[in-house]
């Protein structure tokens, strides 16, 4: 996948201090990467398992 291309975003509500994560959807795929190291690495997921994710956070089963 050529990444240069991808349009990554970070939430509105991510502040300023620069503890965020940043979300590309490219078709088939969600990558995320951490908004400080925007060269590192970067996570990808299909879309069930981001989908899976997110329901996670949502109702709380992830929370420690």
């Amino acid at each position: 996948m050529d990444l240069p291309r991808v349009t990554w975003r970070k939430s509105t509500r991510s502040g300023s201090s620069g503890n965020c994560v940043e979300v590309a959807t490219p078709p088939q795929v969600v990558m995320v990467r951490d908004s400080k190291d925007r060269q590192g690495p970067v996570l990808s997921f299909t879309a069930d398992q981001w989908a899976g994710f997110v329901q996670g956070i949502k109702t709380g089963s992830l929370d420690a």
